[in-house]
């Protein structure tokens, strides 16, 4: 058919039904993920460390006669024990090192991992020109690396090496794999006032799964010693119970956090005692009431209970009316009329080879006037 034809057709979409057994009740849609899946621990954050030092050995390319670079070179010059002269206020005079090309003034920066960093420990660095053309070729000399916080003095590693330019990337920005060298430890510190705190990854972040990772560790009885009523997570010297007279170890603050005291039992050990808790199984409520875009890949998931409002969708060349007339409406188990379902709005436009650009847009669209009942997430 030509876009001529295609112009005022209206696409019927037949009814179809529903199986009882498969959508009568919520729970068969329910899931559970083990509680390490769903959160992490406060504590277990990456950390930056910086740095500012000079790249030498380029080709011409570097900062000119920049004064910051010049006393830099200079201050460096001097701690080595080379020969630099000072004026008669007793400043280093920089006149013979000011216009060096082959220099340039950089800002270096490396990332601890979560579990931290030990001193000796190598890990890879960025490095970002000033004001140079280009860093290819060059090499950073000996830099101090501080932490994140400019009032901190602390010296946590070295930076050093032959830097690398990617093909990929302007050559004012370089790497060096391996460039950097821990000399003091950075520990992640999990454990506060014998209590720990779980942030509850922002995609699951609700207060029902909050209050569900509070329900399932305060009512916790499948890890157990010996009697399976007794709870292994519990202890007789901890004040409070909770649900069924198992020991309440844990309080949502939030929607974003759970906190959880160490019992007593465990507080020598605190890692055993965490390794359990994340292998907690949390059951999930229903979260088929959800669509996910990606744009950059062109990935629409569009879960199962998404609904839409009677609408009538005009998109280029094409008509659709969901709901409301008739001509596409779903049928519930007991014969009624439903509200119509996104995902089979978006199977009538998949078999019409509608375009996902074009999905996503509509989806946009219904979102914006209030006509999608669900959550929409962009990637």
């Amino acid at each position: 058919m030509n876009n001529q034809h295609m112009l005022r057709t209206t696409v019927f979409i037949t009814a179809f039904l529903w199986a009882a057994a498969s959508c009568g009740s919520p729970s068969a849609m329910a899931g559970g993920l083990k509680l390490g899946d769903l959160c992490r621990l406060k504590g277990q954050e990456t950390n930056t460390l910086q740095g500012l030092g000079l790249v030498v050995g380029l080709q011409g390319t570097g900062d000119g006669d920049a004064a910051p670079k010049g006393r830099a070179l200079a201050r460096m010059m001097q701690l080595m024990g080379g020969p630099m002269a000072v004026d008669a206020a007793g400043r280093l005079n920089i006149e013979d090192v000011g216009d060096a090309k082959n220099v340039a003034m950089v800002f270096v920066s490396a990332t601890i991992p979560t579990v931290g960093a030990q001193q000796g420990d190598v890990l890879d660095v960025t490095i970002n020109a000033i004001s140079a053309k280009s860093l290819d070729g060059g090499y950073l000399m000996l830099t101090p690396m501080l932490g994140p916080r400019a009032d901190n003095p602390t010296v946590y590693g070295m930076a050093e090496g032959r830097i690398s330019v990617s093909a990929d990337s302007p050559p004012t920005s370089a790497t060096i794999q391996g460039g950097l060298k821990m000399e003091t430890s950075v520990r992640a510190s999990y454990v506060h006032d014998n209590r720990i705190t779980l942030v509850i990854d922002r995609d699951f972040a609700d207060f029902s799964t909050a209050h569900m990772i509070e329900e399932e560790v305060n009512s916790l009885t499948s890890f157990t010693i010996g009697d399976r009523n007794v709870s292994r997570l519990a202890s007789p010297n901890h004040q409070g119970t909770g649900q069924d007279g198992n020991i309440a170890l844990a309080r949502a603050i939030d929607q974003l956090h759970v906190e959880v005291v160490i019992p007593p039992t465990y507080r020598d050990n605190p890692i055993k005692f965490i390794a359990f808790l994340l292998d907690i199984v949390i059951p999930l409520s229903n979260r088929g009431k959800r669509v996910v875009i990606n744009e950059a890949d062109g990935v629409v998931v569009i879960g199962e209970d998404v609904e839409i409002a009677p609408v009538l969708v005009t998109h280029r060349n094409l008509r659709i009316e969901a709901g409301g007339g008739g001509r596409f409406v779903e049928v519930g188990p007991d014969g009624t009329p439903a509200a119509a379902k996104l995902k089979s709005l978006a199977d009538a436009l998949g078999a019409l080879d509608v375009p996902t650009e074009d999905l996503i847009a509509i989806i946009k669209t219904l979102k914006a006037k209030g006509d999608l009942y669900g959550e929409v997430i962009f990637r």
